[in-house]
């Protein structure tokens, strides 16, 4: 069967159509990519998960703050416009945005390292990864054929350390000639892998193209899949030699004897036995092993006699080839490990030779952990899913089985990143909560249905891709902390005063009850612009932690709102809360003697500044919750401090330009209130420090 979209390189020939369209194998694959059904990343899931609690939360909230208020006599105008503005400020509507533009960033970071991210979520699904699906050749290997071993003269030989003695010599001008390489004017080897890897071992061990030149092809026989052999006939000084290669038992089955030191002999039979033992060997070590043999003849055979040439060879000897691991890949699988991330190998070829580069790149300790396709066909959906984390290599497999695989792995509740470069790839990368297709060698049917486009082939990318993911879903989770803490700390602020404003009239003998109130609206709208958006974005950028690829990935079943995120945001907000209310009573209690309006005015100033300003110190705090900020560096990140000191200037103007304090309706604070302002400010990241210090800044077992 020849399948559609396949290339004819020669030869001429009539088929007869069995199946167009859909009907054909390339329409079975596209028939599998459109009945995958789109998934939401984990970020998006979380984030939807987040928008509704909040919300909710903040209708709660928001209705109670107004309600108490028109209970106590406050104007339900004013009420009104406070709960609006507090629901404005409690609900994190930069967050989108910043997400947005994190991924952004991150994706401009990856193309540098090699990997375009063609959808934005998929940069944080990349860090979230818990198994890696990979294709082998080109993307865990070179792509590059290279021959290990040589076998003759009854000896089996490492290619680094064979001598050119006469029998090598006759096994490599086999090679070189029957052979189809062509050299570029760069003088690049250009062709088949297998037979460029024996030209380059031609070229290593002393010939040069000339060698070629000089013995020019008369007649030849194309490598056929039936027959698995190549003849050519080339003139050889005044001689014609015939050169076969091809598979080991193909080409011994046309052979009547064999090349030896002391010449050719004719006891094949016996000496077979040495033949598939340096066979066996070879393949244990993963070696594809291509045998070549010759006879001599005294013309140029016509193209009747060119149907039989094949017959009567002499065996010369063997050549074990490997397409040898990538140097960087075997690292960057250990970092995997250490991340708590599973590299899982599957490939086309045979499971011999997937075992070997496996245990080479510590993907797999035992064969055990191996399978072949024609196992899985006989193993159940069910059965796999269960049995799934046995086996680390699958070799020999189909589109379907690829498919079954990953959503084997998804059904664990595992994130799976898959790579792939073919058009029988692209079911898989759909289906795969990241496909990361080929860019070299991927088809466009594979890119299209990929997520992530790696340049350079390259599993290491893969690795590094992962780091740049955790880090954003990292930074994303310091952004969330920060602003949801400072945020619910303006909920506490007016929550408490509005609660407590007959005690705070009755304490500091203030008859108008309607007028206290620590913050205007107009406040919290300005201190949520301000503190919502440079920092956040900045803060975003962080860099990444040094054990950030020591740690297990995050759960799929998780969400943001964790035991510790929970315990943070919550006692962090009631700390600013409480703080920016201290700083209002003290305004108030500080003041005596002077009108109610203007002490109220004040005290309001103050809230402003501390809010404002401490939960700009607060920002140092969601960093590291584990680390003191002088371990992690106040300097590591400097847009965080340039966004910092334009955002405080931004505040400084409210209060030292007049039209603006008239227009924010701030006061010119008593020289004795500065130092309990700066005080307050401070506090949050005194206050957090000692908590790092005690180590209860964290739950530890509910992060």
């Amino acid at each position: 069967m020849t399948f559609s979209s396949s290339m004819v390189t020669y030869g001429r020939g009539k088929g007869i159509v069995v199946g167009v369209g859909m009907q054909t194998e390339v329409g079975k694959i596209a028939g599998m990519i459109n009945n995958v059904k789109e998934t939401e990343t984990p970020l998006q899931k979380r984030l939807n998960s987040l928008g509704k609690t909040l919300g909710i939360a903040c209708l709660v909230i928001c209705t109670v703050i107004f309600l108490v208020g028109i209970a106590y006599g406050k104007n339900p105008v004013d009420m009104f416009m406070t709960a609006v503005s507090l629901a404005v400020a409690a609900i994190p509507e930069g967050l989108a945005a910043v997400s947005t533009i994190v991924l952004a960033i991150g994706m401009q970071r990856m193309a540098k390292k090699n990997a375009i991210v063609k959808k934005l979520p998929a940069v944080e699904t990349l860090g979230s990864s818990s198994v890696i699906c990979s294709d082998k050749t080109g993307t865990l290997t070179q792509n590059k054929m290279t021959v290990k071993k040589v076998f003759y003269n009854s000896k089996l030989y490492n290619l680094e350390v064979a001598d050119r003695t006469c029998l090598l010599e006759k096994l490599i001008y086999a090679n070189l000639l029957c052979n189809d390489t062509k050299i570029t004017e760069e003088g690049e080897l250009a062709g088949d892998p297998t037979e460029t890897a024996l030209t380059a071992m031609a070229f290593d061990l002393g010939f040069e193209q000339e060698h070629i030149l000089e013995n020019p092809r008369e007649k030849e026989l194309p490598f056929d899949s039936e027959r698995k052999l190549m003849t050519t006939v080339n003139k050889i000084g005044e001689q014609y030699v015939v050169y076969t290669k091809g598979g080991v038992d193909e080409l011994l089955a046309k052979c009547t004897a064999y090349e030896a030191e002391e010449g050719v002999r004719s006891d094949l039979e016996e000496y077979k036995k040495v033949i598939y033992k340096a066979n066996e060997e070879m393949a244990k070590c993963a070696l594809r092993v291509l045998a070549c043999a010759y006879k001599v003849i005294d013309r140029v055979p016509t193209d009747e006699e060119m149907m039989n040439i094949e017959n009567d060879l002499i065996f010369i000897g063997m050549c074990g080839m490997i397409d040898p691991p990538r140097i960087e890949v075997k690292d960057a699988v250990e970092k995997c490990k250490s991340a708590g991330i599973k590299t899982v190998m599957i490939t086309g070829d045979h499971k011999i030779t997937a075992v070997a580069i496996a245990k080479e790149l510590g993907i797999l300790e035992s064969e055990e952990e191996a399978i072949t396709g024609s196992d899985l066909e006989k193993i159940s959906q069910e059965e796999l899913t269960k049995n799934i984390r046995k086996y680390s290599v699958y070799a020999r497999v189909s589109p379907e089985h690829k498919v079954r695989i990953v959503n084997a792995w998804k059904s664990n509740g595992e994130i799976v990143a898959m790579t792939g470069d073919g058009v029988n790839d692209a079911p898989a990368l759909k289906t795969a909560d990241i496909g990361c297709a080929m860019g070299k060698v991927g088809t466009d049917v594979a890119k299209e249905a990929a997520d992530v486009i790696l340049t350079d082939d390259n599993f290491a990318t893969i690795e590094s891709a992962v780091e740049e993911g955790r880090r954003i879903y990292d930074n994303i989770l310091k952004v969330i902390q920060f602003l949801l803490s400072s945020n619910i700390g303006e909920v506490v602020v007016l929550f408490l005063a509005v609660m407590l404003t007959p005690l705070f009239a009755n304490w500091f003998g203030i008859s108008d009850i309607s007028g206290i109130t620590p913050l205007l609206a107009i406040h919290i709208l300005w201190v949520n612009l301000v503190t919502d958006s440079l920092p956040a974005l900045a803060l975003a950028v962080d860099p990444a932690e040094k054990d950030i690829m020591n740690r297990p990935p995050r759960k799929n079943t998780k969400g943001i709102f964790t035991g510790g995120m929970i315990y943070r945001v919550v006692y962090q907000g009631i700390m600013i809360g409480i703080l920016t209310l201290l700083s209002f009573v003290l305004g108030l209690a500080t003041t005596k003697g002077i009108a109610d309006g203007e002490r109220i005015m004040i005290a309001q100033t103050m809230a402003f500044i501390v809010l404002a300003f401490s939960e700009l110190v607060h920002v140092f705090n969601v960093r590291n919750n584990e680390k003191s900020i002088f371990k992690t560096g106040i300097l590591s990140n400097k847009k965080l401090l340039l966004a910092i000191a334009v955002s405080s200037l931004l505040i400084l103007a409210i209060l030292f330009v007049p039209q603006l304090r008239e227009i924010f309706s701030i006061a010119v604070l008593p020289k004795e209130n500065i130092f309990e302002v700066i005080v307050l400010i401070i506090a949050p990241l005194v206050i957090v420090e000692i908590l790092k210090l005690l180590k209860i800044n964290t739950l530890k077992g509910k992060e």
